[in-house]
C-alpha cells in the first residue's frame, strides 16, 4: 500500500494521467471515496492522457460511458445508483475482456464479483472545508500486475512534480 498527498484538482488529474501512461489492456481500476472526493477528476486526467478528446463525464446516471478513441479504450463505470439486478443490464465480463481499461467508481456493490487482479484507490478529503482540494490517495494493489501499475504510476507522477 502506498499513500500520496494530492493538493489540487490539477494534481489529481496529473496522477490520473500517470496511471494512464502505465496502463495496459485489461487493467481494472476501482475508485472509492465520498461524493466529491475526486474520482471523476482523476478519470478525466486518465482519459486526456489516453488521447480522448471529448469531455470525460461522470457516468452516474448512465452507469457506463465508453471512450474508444484513445490509445486504449476506456470504460468508465459508476455504480453509486446501482440497485438490485441493475448489474444484469451491464455485461461486466465483456468489458473486462476488451483490450481496454475499466475504471469503476463505487465498486463496493460488485467487488465480490470482480477478478482478483485490480488496483484499488481510496480517495479521502484531508480537511472538511467545502472548497479544499487536498486529498490523501491510498493505492491498494491486488495482484502482481496491479502492484507494478501502482509503482509505475507513482514514479511517473513524482517525476513530473
Amino acid at each position: 500500500m502506498t499513500e500520496l498527498a494530492i493538493n489540487s484538482a490539477s494534481d489529481m488529474q496529473a496522477f490520473g494521467a500517470a496511471l494512464a501512461q502505465s496502463a495496459q489492456p485489461h487493467d481494472l481500476l476501482l475508485l472509492k471515496g465520498d461524493l466529491g472526493a475526486g474520482k471523476t477528476t482523476l478519470t478525466q486526467g486518465f482519459g486526456r492522457a489516453l488521447g480522448i478528446k471529448r469531455p470525460v463525464k461522470s457516468p452516474t446516471f448512465t452507469l457506463v460511458r465508453e471512450y474508444r478513441e484513445g490509445k486504449l479504450p476506456l470504460f468508465h463505470m459508476d455504480f453509486y445508483r446501482l440497485e438490485g439486478d441493475d448489474l444484469a443490464s451491464i455485461d461486466l465480463n465483456d468489458y473486462l475482456a476488451e483490450e481496454g481499461v475499466v475504471i469503476i467508481e463505487w465498486p463496493q456493490v460488485i467487488q465480490a464479483d470482480l477478478p482478483s487482479n485490480f488496483l484499488e484507490l481510496v480517495l479521502t478529503r484531508v480537511d472538511d472545508s467545502w472548497d479544499s482540494t487536498k486529498r490523501l490517495l491510498e493505492l491498494v494493489p491486488h495482484g502482481q500486475r496491479a502492484a507494478a501499475w501502482a509503482e509505475n504510476a507513482c514514479r511517473l507522477y513524482q517525476e513530473k512534480q
